[in-house]
């Protein structure tokens, strides 16, 4: 089965057991959000909200909450969309075998867009923007937002659907200063194809037409997060994962989808911003106020009982990290194409997705010596810190592997057999004043703060402490010490207050662990405000490490040094404390949470689905 349109997805999704309704009527503010992330949280179904207050359209949110359903909604189709990418990774395979690849090759063919010829669909109806389900997911957040839009633009200097961008830019609907129903907030980040446009749009002083899209089959849904090979369309992706063809015309100079349950139409002005944010977002914290685009409303369409798909990011894991794990066995092998010597990539989604990325390298520059170090592999670390959104890691962990397997996604196991290896006077290497992702807050500015290669390669150098060393135990404090994982401690410090006094308590602790003597079962501690939290899992561990870190302001050693400028020490510490610079955390509404207790009693729509009988 493929799908036409978002209703059919949803009624084969209920029919075969992975959907709910709820008929209950539900307040977008913060209620829909707060059902979402439960329901989430216990692997549960579908939801399907019927009585959405203040809008007449009904919602539908976690469609890709599990791989497995994932899996179920593009069954048909996965087959050939793998063997595409494969295809387009590997052309040769088809020159070899043409005839094992002619199906494959129809599939690819039928994925091109159709355009309709004529005007507007005649089933679309205009409607305003405050006719729609006004979504707002966490209680700082500047309004409602839209969090599943694909974004449509094409290059001014090449206009056309097969130049075009389709991106995932969240979309703030009201709130902050914008004039309701004829203003809403673009946010896109750096990295984005949607920025070259309207680079080009600006150049030629033209406003840039944008459309955005919301609904439709689901393909269209992902298509808009899909890092795809250059060249290959993201229009030309929906239609090869739907298997069928994108249908599309122009309405005044606007794309419009055919298959689209909502079509917002507006252009981007050159040089006019307005404040976009808060926003509670993937990190786990409310990315803050900005300015961002200002997209000047046009129309908006929706079709009749069009279908409003949401989703709510936050702390992970959350729906989209299902997405993630989806776009990884979609593309398979594609990063091992795009950079040689590569063995595999993992952005650890327990960290936030890009302040983390743990990568398996190759070591095969110099076979003949016998010193092991790393030397291709830093080649090889460079050209990931340069490659598209792997170029917004912060914290990358690298090695290759030697006489046993790894496995970059056995988080613990990665990172003891980098701590057992690393040479803490060679292998640390900083890239300072760079870009970072646009929602980390952790570095010196807006989309600016450092990077750190932690490259370790070689024979095991030493044994990992499997508890907290008496050395650490004996320090002021030292009782709150707490082992992490083999060779990692937590040491919980004084509140922050600035960098000024931070340089002098951990001066003080570095010459104070250094007066201990050496440590070397431990090369790896942090410094945080409560180590039982950083203990306690190792997602904890991950999460409020990597994302409450700046490599080049946090990270310190004991017995610290430079030689030639290449920094070094016998014990890396890294602050992972809150500083007053950073967003804050998202914190559920507690009235809220007590509220949405109703959807799960006896004779409610979500009455069967016990939460207690899901971890």
């Amino acid at each position: 089965m493929t799908y036409r349109n978002l209703e059919e997805c949803i009624i084969d999704l209920e029919q075969n057991g992975h959907l709910v309704r709820i008929q209950e009527e539900v307040d977008p503010y913060l209620e829909m959000a707060a059902i979402h992330m439960k329901v989430y949280e216990a692997g549960g179904p579908a939801l399907l909200f019927e009585n959405v207050k203040g809008s007449k359209f009904r919602a539908v949110s976690n469609l890709f909450g599990t791989i497995e359903r994932s899996k179920f909604i593009f069954r048909h189709t996965w087959d050939s969309v793998q063997n595409v990418m494969v295809l387009r990774s590997d052309p040769i395979k088809a020159i070899k075998n043409p005839l094992k690849h002619i199906s494959t090759g129809l599939a690819a063919w039928k994925a091109l867009p159709l355009k309709i010829s004529g005007n507007q669909p005649g089933t679309l109806q205009e409607i305003n923007i405050s006719d729609l389900p006004l979504i707002q997911h966490w209680p700082m957040d500047g309004g409602a937002f839209i969090t599943l839009p694909q974004v449509y633009t094409e290059d001014p200097e090449k206009p056309g659907i097969m130049n075009s961008n389709l991106g995932m830019y969240r979309v703030q609907l009201n709130g902050n200063e914008y004039e309701i129903n004829k203003e809403i907030g673009l946010h896109y980040q750096i990295h984005r194809g949607i920025g070259v446009h309207q680079d080009k749009a600006n150049k030629k002083g033209l406003p840039l037409k944008v459309s955005c899209f919301i609904g439709g089959p689901p393909a269209h849904t992902l298509s808009a997060v899909m890092p795809l090979p250059e060249g290959l369309s993201e229009m030309t992706f929906a239609g090869l994962l739907g298997g069928r063809r994108f249908r599309y015309s122009y309405i005044e100079g606007h794309c419009i989808s055919h298959d689209a349950d909502f079509v917002i139409t507006g252009e981007i002005h050159p040089g006019e911003t307005k404040p976009e944010g808060p926003f509670g977002d993937h990190l786990g914290y409310y990315s803050l106020t900005h300015p961002f685009p200002l997209m000047k409303v046009h129309k908006v369409y929706a079709k009749p009982n069009a279908i409003w798909p949401f989703t709510v990011v936050g702390r992970p894991p959350q729906e989209d990290t299902a997405f993630g794990e989806l776009i990884h066995q979609l593309t398979g092998d594609a990063i091992k194409q795009e950079i040689p010597g590569v063995k595999e990539v993992h952005a650890v989604d327990a960290a936030g997705v890009h302040p983390l990325l743990f990568a398996i390298g190759s070591e095969r520059y110099t076979p003949y010596q016998q010193v092991k170090q790393p030397t291709e592999m830093l080649t090889i670390a460079n050209r990931i810190l340069g490659t598209g959104q792997l170029s917004l890691a912060k914290f990358l962990f690298i090695t290759a592997e030697e006489n046993q397997p790894l496995d970059t996604h056995r988080e613990v196991d990665f990172l003891t057999y980098i701590l057992e290896r690393i040479d803490l006077h060679r292998d640390i290497h900083f890239y300072t004043n760079t870009t970072i992702d646009t929602l980390d807050y952790s570095g010196t500015g807006l989309n600016s703060g450092s990077k750190v290669v932690i490259a370790a390669y070689g024979d095991k150098k030493r044994e990992l402490c499997t508890e907290v060393p008496d050395a650490l135990k004996e320090l002021r404090g030292g009782e709150q010490a707490r082992l992490v994982m083999p060779g990692v401690v937590a040491l919980q410090g004084p509140t922050f207050i600035d960098y000024a006094h931070a340089q002098q308590q951990l001066q003080e602790l570095c010459e104070s662990i250094q007066a201990k003597g050496p440590i070397p079962a431990c090369p790896l501690i942090i410094l945080c405000d409560e180590s039982p939290f950083i203990s306690a899992t190792i997602s904890n561990f991950l999460w409020a490490t990597f994302t409450r870190s700046n490599p080049s302001t946090d990270i310190y050693g004991v017995n610290s040094y430079y030689e030639n400028k290449h920094w070094a020490c016998d014990n890396m510490i890294i602050d992972a404390r809150i500083k007053p610079h950073h967003a804050p955390p998202l914190i559920p509404d507690p009235t809220v949470e007590n509220n949405i207790k109703r959807f799960f009693a006896k004779g409610a729509s979500l009455g069967e689905f016990n939460l207690s009988e899901h971890p």
